[in-house]
């Protein structure tokens, strides 16, 4: 059996209010209309998240939630992951080490630099910035998070709103 990760950075948000922290920051209207339409593409392909895990930043969560209802999933499943906020790849690959093996595919919602970061450690073949509500699927060719670590990802597609070679 294999590992399938899914990373989605979130959408594009809204600075506006300067008085906001980052932590705060909510989506743009172009981040509300990008979200659902990238986990519509993921639809087409039949390709749902088992789990959901974000970072509780407020244009993380939201992201999340906008794909977990284009999936049919309850928000309440989402699990919030304090450390992904602006985490190092180092982070993200303890995060993902520790998940359950019940689950076979994963999706995390958080930020760059370290989704961009953690998808070039684990796929020698990437090296792309991923944008706002871009997407890195990575397929594993084993059965335990724990095994997930340098270059074992294999890239079996990066995607994002922009993407002008997208066949809907």
């Amino acid at each position: 059996m294999a590992k399938h990760l899914l990373l989605i950075r979130h959408a594009k948000s809204d600075w506006d209010n300067l008085l906001l922290s980052d932590f705060e920051r909510p989506l743009n209207s172009r981040g509300f209309k990008n979200a659902p339409e990238m986990a519509n593409r993921l639809l087409k392909k039949q390709l749902i998240p088992q789990q959901l895990i974000s970072s509780p930043a407020l244009r993380a969560f939201t992201t999340s939630t906008l794909f977990a209802s284009e999936f049919k999933t309850e928000h309440s499943k989402i699990i919030l992951e304090e450390e992904m906020y602006h985490a190092p790849h180092q982070k993200l690959l303890e995060i993902v080490n520790s998940i359950d093996d019940k689950y076979d595919f994963i999706a995390l919602i958080g930020h760059n630099p370290g989704l961009t970061d953690f998808a070039n450690y684990l796929c020698d073949e990437m090296a792309y910035n991923i944008p706002t509500c871009g997407m890195v699927y990575l397929k594993f060719s084993f059965d335990q998070w724990q095994m997930l670590s340098k270059e074992t990802g294999e890239l079996m597609f990066f995607d994002y709103p922009k993407n002008t070679k997208y066949n809907s």
